[in-house]
């Protein structure tokens, strides 16, 4: 087929005729099978008068390169590079230039650029030329071969950007700009040290050169700013020396309403991104006011008349992708997110305050939202200084005339509820009736605004506990209903939704309901119309909440029918959402009745292991012109088997230049994480049974453990963990050598990995995980984790990189402020994550392999401890010591180490023992009980001032948990050193305080003590006999006592009704007759 015959056919191809366009289509692959096609797409593309044309041979051109270089020989090779540098300096099209350009990105793919010097020199030339037009066509070519191989070009970074230099002062041709920015962006994350400081010179002119694009072309402008997202991302240093000005620009974009949503969005993200990795130097440059000062009128702004906020439509479809709004109510998460609570709130507040008080409903709104957004990041200082002020602001917005200023306290009052925990349930008394009434008087018909009601009153039921139990009854009544309204799913959902949170609540309580609850539930799971999708993941979602709460017994016979709805629903449904939530009841099931799960184990993790590897919902967007993917079938390579078989990277590979960006769905992502958490949560819970998938299991999750997606890598980390605990159970069951070896194959990829990531990870979300699932590993598996040399040193220096925020999450490098500087919460919490393994590794080695580690680390804690730091890094301080301390007494040679430490520690903690702070007042009661426990006879010397410092605090604290702590730290100190302390006055007023009022889990140490005491000194028991049999009648079936403890105490109860009967029966019959009857059964049952 000659170029004249093969421009006819591309002609016909344009038509919008079908029929002749499938015609042309089977001629043309026709023609593709001769391999002459080449020099005749060279020809039409160079010499056909019809642009069109000349477009799609150069596309066609780039597809056969693309996928089949290798069939195309040398000379048609080296003429088609000719060709195209001919063709890109004759072309006067731009759509066409376009199409050479990208056609030359794939060839220097093939080629790489020193393979092609001509290319060079034609950039070289054109990007210098003195004629606009060439400059402008040369930037077009180099932002395309440098943006789909950067790595190629890095020999020539520094000309480029000397080049850019230059090229970003030519203000008058907004074009050039454009496509040197696009080369700039692309090549950011692989400069080096020594181009940095260049970069760093580019910013001021690249600041000058977006604003001039701002005014040329909104769309291209909105494109370029990605360059300051590159920049952060991957090199966050270049931009600090202008982060004022950097700052000062996106703040005229986002307060210029005249400019496009998308632009303004842009800027308003680049804000939150630098609050978030450089807080330190925003607020050191004095720009938080500033920012304020833009953000507030954005995020109060009125919609355009007769519009309203996204959030507000009847129909919220929660898609706010371009809505400056929201984006702006996102930099105010950042800071609480990112910044010391006390500095944000001295400047935030009055901005609220003003918004709060005013006449427009907007501004009141905004003032909301705010709060809201406040209470992730700032919990603990808004639960310790200003809870009821913020809670009374709310509520009364609740009856504020304007439904949108009552949307907004819905929302703020469930952020509230789940971030401010557990301060906000206390107040039940005024929000229960608030929020039950709202929900009754809000009309059914507006279901927008029935589910901001819901997840308002959600959240806060979800966390009351034992406190739910006056509301049950009008509660279930409500949802019961709604359940039977025939019409509205929407409300079944919500009411659905709402069980569940009740349930968590409940527990139990929720028994009497449970019947009716199960017949709805299966009703929804069994139907199989459409409209029940999201109505069926909410009942399956809700299905596992009952399992894990209603208890065994209830839950246990209606197990096996659950597995089986779960598999019938993926079999039947192909909807990521649901498939996540048969996931959760499938391991909720794991935990109550394992046995009913095994059977099904091989379909079970064949889905999981699916959703684990699929790559759906990742989705590709090509820029390829829809018509020629038709002659992208590969059915030109029949009968030449050579070449079909997939070449290295080849076919399969998509070439990045085509590519113009991947979205990701997050029904998918979800679908990911629940699947990691419910694999490790399934195979620990079934144990053998998992044996066979824990391999396949763990390759797959090993493999998203560097997932682009945070919850994914924090998923896949938490299953790591959760496989060699399963491990570690099955080699302790059945104590095999196979066992041990998988077991140490297992944790010699896994910690690695985890240390890793508490270094590298940029995301404190994902490394507070990975520190999480690494202490339970260690606690697990304790010395056998511990095994490999040098690992015990590598884990200690992990604890110590993130105490001494040397971690690439703790924003590192630049701008390092003093140590006990203030600093965000969520940066305190990692902390706290990493000094929670320094306990769990002192329990897992002899105390001596620990002790210079220990060493190393304590004064990191003790530093903590000062009283010029939060209450919080106190009672963290303090805790820890407590928790070590405690780890110590239980290993070999703890007495030892404890003794030499106790010198160091004792101050510390007898100022704690004096602290404002009732947390940290407990925690360092316990400390000292448990470096009672752990040196014993060594601190004899130290017990007649604790005694003393106890006996003072019992007189005046109020605290009732504090109270409980000290009779158990009296207790620890009597078992440890008997000698040391004078019973006749301690053990008196040590009994007065019994029975524990809120720690029940102390009462463990008092019976422990009680039992040691009446073997060393009975007469001194039975001295206080009265009091000891009170206190003990209160505990008997007690829920939250252990069964080891209760035994305990029954054995002690029984050997005095045996020794000293007459003593014993005089004390229980001054007992009240319900109380009497429960003791006398229990001494009298054998």
């Amino acid at each position: 087929m000659m170029s004249e015959e093969l421009e006819r056919v591309l002609v016909r191809l344009t038509e919008p005729d079908n029929a002749v366009i499938q015609q042309a289509t089977a001629e043309l692959k026709q023609a593709f099978k001769d391999p002459a096609i080449i020099p005749a797409l060279c020809a039409v593309m160079t010499g056909s008068q019809n642009p069109q044309v000349r477009q799609s041979a150069a596309v066609m051109l780039r597809m056969r390169v693309r996928k089949h270089w290798k069939k195309i020989s040398p000379d048609h090779r080296e003429s088609l590079k000719a060709v195209v540098l001919q063709a890109l300096q004759q072309e006067t099209e731009h759509t066409v230039r376009h199409s050479l350009s990208q056609l030359s990105a794939v060839l220097v793919k093939h080629e790489t650029p020193d393979r092609w010097p001509a290319l060079l020199t034609l950039l070289n030339q054109s990007t210098k030329s003195d004629n606009p037009q060439d400059r402008q066509v040369g930037l077009l070519l180099l932002s395309k071969v440098v943006g789909s191989n950067p790595e190629p070009f890095k020999p020539h970074y520094k000309e480029l950007l000397q080049l850019f230099g230059t090229v970003l002062q030519d203000l008058n041709n907004p074009t050039a700009l454009y496509y040197c920015i696009l080369t700039l962006t692309s090549i950011t994350t692989y400069t080096g040290t020594e181009e940095m400081n260049l970069v760093r010179s580019l910013i001021p002119k690249l600041l000058i050169a977006l604003k001039r694009l701002i005014q040329a072309d909104q769309d291209q402008a909105s494109e370029a700013m990605e360059v300051l997202d590159e920049l952060m991302e991957s090199e966050v240093s270049i931009i600090v020396p202008h982060i004022a000005e950097i700052v000062q620009f996106c703040l005229e974009i986002s307060a210029d309403v005249s400019l496009s949503d998308s632009l303004r969005v842009k800027a308003l993200s680049c804000i939150a991104v630098l609050i978030r990795l450089k807080n330190k130097t925003v607020l050191k440059h004095k720009l938080l006011q500033p920012i304020l000062q833009v953000v507030f009128p954005i995020l109060s702004a009125a919609p355009p008349p007769g519009e309203e906020d996204p959030e507000d439509e009847e129909d919220d479809t929660e898609d706010d992708s371009e809505n400056p709004k929201h984006f702006a109510v996102q930099v105010i998460d950042t800071m609480a997110l990112h910044m010391p609570p006390e500095k944000l709130f001295n400047q935030l507040m009055p901005f609220t305050q003003a918004c709060l008080s005013s006449e427009n409903p907007y501004e009141r709104k905004g003032g909301l939202m705010c709060m809201a957004v406040l209470a992730e990041g700032c919990a603990d200082h808004i639960r310790t200084k200003m809870l009821s002020s913020m809670l009374q602001t709310v509520c009364s917005s609740l009856s504020d005339n304007n439904q949108v200023v009552r949307s907004a306290a819905l929302f703020a009052l469930g952020q509230f509820s789940e971030h401010l925990q557990p301060d906000v349930s206390k107040f039940h008394a005024e929000l229960m009736p608030l929020l039950h009434g709202y929900l009754s008087a809000v009309n059914q018909t507006k279901i927008g605004h029935m589910t901001k009601a819901f997840y308002a009153l959600e959240n806060f039921l979800e966390n009351l506990g034992q406190e739910i139990e006056p509301y049950l009854p009008t509660l279930m009544e409500t949802m019961l209903s709604a359940l039977n309204n025939a019409e509205n799913f929407k409300l079944k959902e919500l009411a659905v939704s709402a069980i569940g949170a009740i349930a968590n609540a409940a527990k139990e309580m929720l028994l009497p309901y449970f019947p009716p609850i199960i017949e709805s539930l299966k009703g929804f799971l069994t139907d199989t119309r459409e409209e029940m999708r999201a109505l069926q993941t909410q009942a399956l979602d809700t299905l596992s909440v009952l399992a894990r709460t209603v208890g065994k017994d209830a839950f246990s016979p209606l197990a096996a029918e659950c597995v089986q709805l779960g598999l019938n629903l993926t079999d039947a449904v192909d909807d990521p959402d649901l498939r996540r939530c048969t996931y959760s009841l499938f391991s909720a099931v794991s935990d109550m009745s394992p046995d009913c799960l095994t059977p099904h184990l091989t379909s079970i993790t064949t889905v999981m292991l699916l959703a684990l590897r699929s790559t759906e919902g990742v989705t590709t967007h090509l820029e390829e012109d829809k018509q020629f993917v038709l002659l992208d079938d590969d059915d030109d390579d029949e009968g030449e088997e050579g070449d079909a078989i997939l070449d290295e990277e080849e076919e399969s590979e998509i070439d990045e230049s085509d590519v113009a960006g991947f979205s990701v769905e997050n029904a998918y992502i979800d679908e990911k994480e629940d699947a990691c958490d419910a694999l490790g949560e399934i195979a620990f819970n079934t144990g053998v049974a998992f044996q066979p998938f824990l391999e396949s299991s763990f390759q797959q999750v090993f493999e998203l453990s560097d997932f682009p997606h945070e919850d994914v890598r924090r998923a896949a980390f938490g299953a790591m963990g959760q496989f060699c605990r399963a491990q570690h159970k099955v080699w302790k069951e059945n104590p095999t050598e196979a066992n041990h070896q998988a077991l140490h194959k297992l944790l010699q990829v896994v910690l690695p990995c985890f240390l890793e990531a508490v270094r590298q990870d940029r995301e404190r979300q994902v490394v507070m995980a990975v520190l999480e699932s690494m202490n339970a590993v260690i606690k697990s598996c304790q010395g056998e984790a511990l095994q490999a040399p040098g690992r015990l040193g590598e884990i200690s220096n992990a604890i110590k990189d993130v105490l001494k925020k040397k971690t690439v999450c703790q924003d590192v490098g630049g701008d390092e402020a003093d140590d006990d500087e203030q600093q965000a919460e969520y940066d305190a919490m990692l902390q706290e994550f990493a000094g929670e393994g320094i306990p769990v590794l002192a329990s897992a080695v002899p105390a001596e392999t620990f002790y210079p580690h220990l060493n190393d680390l304590l004064p990191l804690i003790m530093s903590k401890a000062k009283s010029s730091c939060t209450e919080a890094d106190r009672s963290f301080s303090v805790g820890t010591i407590g928790e070590t301390l405690h780890s110590l007494a239980g290993v070999a040679g703890g007495r030892a180490v404890a003794g030499r430490l106790s010198n160091r520690l004792l101050p510390l903690l007898v100022a704690g023992v004096r602290d404002s702070d009732a947390e940290v007042r407990n925690n360092s009661v316990y400390a000292l009980g448990a470096l009672a426990q752990a040196a014993g006879p060594i601190v004899a010397s130290d017990y007649p001032m604790m005694l003393s410092l106890f006996s003072n605090l019992l007189s005046k604290e109020s605290d009732l948990r504090v109270i409980d702590n000290l009779c158990a730290a009296l207790c620890r100190m009597i078992m440890s050193h008997v000698e040391g302390v004078p019973l006749e006055q301690v053990f008196p007023a040590l009994v007065a305080r019994l029975p524990l009022k809120e720690d029940m889990e102390e009462n463990k140490t008092i019976y422990s003590c009680l039992t040691f005491l009446y073997s060393h000194n009975p007469v001194l028991v039975v001295s206080q006999l009265g009091p000891i049999i009170s206190a003990a009648a209160h505990l008997l079936g007690m829920k939250d006592v252990d069964n080891e403890t209760q035994n305990s105490l029954l054995m002690l109860l029984r050997g005095l009704a045996q020794q000293h009967t007459q003593e014993f029966e005089s004390a229980v019959m001054s007992l009240p007759d319900e109380q009497r009857n429960k003791m006398t059964m229990a001494v009298t049952q054998s």
